[in-house]
């Protein structure tokens, strides 16, 4: 029987024959998008493109990612060639616009990454050629370059980076060329953030409800046809989201799925018995191994005592609970779908406090698990970021656990941080230390796949306790092994140790050592990549980095207008500034308030809020802002936010946050009274709005120095950036007399 999505698959390709067919029929054949547009501004148009720019991005970047591991590992990857796509288009903004192109991009997209044949998985292998490098941690990458593989998937990779942008350009385009009809750009631009500021509303509406690809792009294609001037090419476009549906469906059943959580995709797979009773399930996160569910509760061992190849006592799940106190008070860190939970049941814990940032993992938990563990009076759930929750909670434990945790995807689509970085630092296990009661052993599970990953997680905890853990070997599966790091403040490990001949055995049997030639930094709250080596970029994002540049520069040099002229400094450097200051709003804020998409989302809101309030400062009364003004208040509140000593600040941590967040909002208020005020007066808004798109990618670019240097070191960066902007300003008028001055208050 012929695979189902090969089939889909097939139908898919018939679709868009037949489309093709249409579209060669057509009067006026491949003329969609032809029309340079009405001079005056036509409102519905610029809303709808700017709502269609930021939802069309965010699910790029989230539907890329799961599709194409390296892009999760790498996540600004394809955010910045989403930006380049949009500049490319304001700065063609009086070509034709190019929806053909675009919608031409987004298929040949879904077709190149759904490819169905090979498992479904044929570019698998240009995650692993791009991502193998010994200094950096990527799951199923390889830790040497094979130069051959390298460059075919470096090749592969610049053809779907091209096609991203490819989407973006006729939006550039429409955005671009409804802000020069306004009656003033300044106008335009505040309905552009306007519609940004809905296009964020909708795609976390779309990801509160777990909505799947096909919706997104369906809504994509949508508005690519409501955008369209003439009736038949809004059919021919709409009619393209039947073959975008049967490329990204996935078939289901009652024993196999996939959800599409708020972070990630999960694919859910029940294993039965023989005799159709369950045994396990599989839950595969971004078409990687994660997690299981399993039974191990003693009536189920007890009909099938073959299930397990170990004695109960020792399996992983259950040996935390043999080095603690009985009846302990527990914290689970990154619970899952309740198999610890469950443990601490069994193990007659009194109660079990179970933090997981997933909801779709969690409701999995809920209604999958066998044993039931989330449905116990003795469990509390908390849906949230562990570091969140340690800030919170006042409680004590006899033992604490930490799952074996490894996000496998970015905390957002502005930074190359991880879910987790924040949870594996000396100060989380400062928290976490402080939680624990007299007594209490902190015990903590990882799949070490290279030695010095295992090196910082002992030098996190001897740090943190004074002297080294116990550290063995156990085996998370069959076939994949964990490294458990057990500690306490007391020498309750060790009494444990004495008083259990048969743990000391298996402790001893399967002890494991790490040293390394020079030291391993350890991880912190300014400098959290748990997953890289040492303090230096990775061959990996120097590599991707490359073909971003490369892309960029082979693109810009295709417009007309660039020949014999560069972008605007002040522009530029606005764009850079304020995709550096954004990074460090949303990291500063994650650990205040979680590092959830919640947050993400409500930052990114906020800062985009923050700018329409600059714009309409500007347009009412203009009169009241002098740019010398604005750019002390800019320059200082930087300043301010790179001085201030947030760890020193005592108080609630909801207080402490919302003053983090007030700190990072005065400057970007301030930036976005400068780039109101230059953007009223700009001779061409579409090349001030190209040269804010290209800034914005070598920021995200720029970004990549906090793997060096630290986050906070980034401020002193954007600072400069600012100062490039104000020499811009300065620049303008040295080279043009009529200008207006710098220190003139309109």
């Amino acid at each position: 029987m012929m695979n189902p999505r090969i089939v889909t698959f097939l139908l898919a390709i018939g679709a868009l024959a037949v489309w093709r067919l249409a579209l060669y029929r057509k009067r006026h054949d491949d003329t969609i998008g032809v029309s340079t547009g009405s001079s005056r501004l036509q409102l519905s148009q610029l809303l709808l493109a700017s709502f269609l720019t930021i939802f069309l991005e965010l699910a790029v970047i989230r539907w890329i990612a799961v599709e194409v591991r390296i892009f999760a590992y790498i996540k600004n990857l394809a955010l910045l060639v989403c930006f380049l796509g949009f500049g490319l288009g304001c700065a063609l903004a009086r070509g034709r616009v190019r929806w053909l192109t675009a919608a031409n991009a987004l298929l040949g997209l879904l077709i190149i990454v759904r490819w169905p044949w090979q498992g479904g998985r044929v570019l698998e292998g240009l995650s692993q050629a791009l991502g193998a490098a010994s200094d950096v941690e990527i799951w199923g990458a390889g830790k040497s370059w094979n130069w051959a593989h390298f460059t075919l998937a470096a090749a592969v990779a610049s053809l779907l980076l091209f096609l991203i942008t490819c989407i973006f350009v006729p939006l550039g385009q429409t955005v671009s060329r409804q802000i020069e009809a306004a009656p003033s750009p300044l106008h335009g631009y505040s309905w552009n953030l306007a519609g940004s500021l809905i296009g964020i509303v909708g795609f976390l509406g779309a990801c509160r409800l777990m909505l799947s690809p096909t919706i997104w792009f369906g809504v994509g294609l949508a508005g690519f046809a409501l955008l369209q001037s003439e009736r038949r090419d809004r059919y021919l476009m709409a009619s393209l989201i039947v073959p975008a549906a049967l490329l990204l469906h996935d078939s289901a059943t009652n024993d196999h799925f996939s959800i599409w959580s708020p972070y990630q995709q999960i694919e859910f797979t029940r294993i039965k018995l023989p005799d159709g009773e369950f045994v396990a399930a599989n839950l595969f996160v971004n078409h990687v191994g994660y997690q299981y569910i399993v039974n191990l509760s003693p009536e189920f061992l007890a009909r099938h005592p073959h299930v397990m190849g170990e004695p109960s006592e020792e399996n992983h799940f259950n040996l935390p609970f043999r080095f603690g106190k009985a009846t302990p008070s527990v914290l689970i860190v990154g619970a899952g779908a309740g198999n610890d939970a469950a443990a601490a049941l069994r193990n007659g814990s009194r109660f079990v406090d179970a933090v997981e940032i997933d909801p779709a993992i969690l409701a999995l938990g809920k209604s999958q698990h066998p044993e039931r563990p989330y449905d116990s009076a003795q469990v509390a759930v908390h849906l949230t970021d562990a570091r969140n929750f340690l800030k919170r909670s006042q409680n004590r434990y006899d033992l604490i656990l930490f799952g074996a945790l490894d996000s496998h995807t970015q905390f957002s689509d502005y930074s190359n941080m991880r879910l987790d970085n924040f949870v594996y630092t000396l100060e989380s296990f400062r928290e976490a230390r402080d939680h624990l009661a007299p007594d209490g052993v902190l015990y903590l599970k990882f799949q070490v796949n290279r030695p010095w990953m295992g090196e910082r997680l002992l030098a996190l905890l001897s740090q943190t306790f004074g002297k080294p853990p116990v550290m063995f070997r156990t085996n998370l599966t069959a076939f994949i092994p964990a490294t458990c790091f057990v500690i306490s403040s007391s020498n309750q490990v060790e009494k444990a140790l004495a008083a259990d001949p048969r743990l000391a055995e298996l402790v001893a049997r399967n002890r494991v050592a790490f040293a390394s030639s020079s030291p391993v930094p350890v991880t912190t709250d300014d400098w959290p990549y748990l997953y890289q080596e040492g303090r230096w970029i990775p061959r990996t994002y120097f590599s991707v980095a490359l073909l971003v540049i490369l892309l960029g520069l082979a693109l810009y040099w295709q417009i007309p207008e660039a020949r014999g002229s560069t972008p605007s400094l002040f522009f530029l450097s606005m764009g850079a500034g304020f995709l550096l200051l954004e990074t460090q709003a949303i990291s500063r804020l994650a650990l205040y308030f979680g590092t959830t998409w919640l947050v993400n989302a409500i930052a990114i809101g906020a800062l985009l809020a923050t700018l329409l309030l600059g714009n309409v400062m500007i347009e009412l009364k203009p009169e009241l802002w002098r740019r010398s003004w604005t750019v002390i208040g800019l320059l200082g509140s930087l300043l301010i936010a790179y001085l201030i000593p947030f760890r020193s600040i005592s108080g609630s941590t909801r207080y402490v946050g919302s003053a983090v967040a007030l700190t990072f909002a005065i400057p970007v208020f301030f930036a976005g009274l400068l780039f109101a005020e230059e953007f009223r007066i700009t001779d061409s808004p579409s090349s001030a709005l190209a040269a804010n798109m290209l800034g914005a990618v070598c920021g995200g670019l720029l970004e990549n120095l906090s793997l060096v240097v630290g986050m906070r070191a980034l401020l002193p960066i954007t600072i400069g950036l600012y100062v490039l902007a104000v020499c811009g300003l300065g620049w303008r008028r040295f080279s043009s007399p009529a200008a207006v001055p710098l220190a003139d208050s309109t």
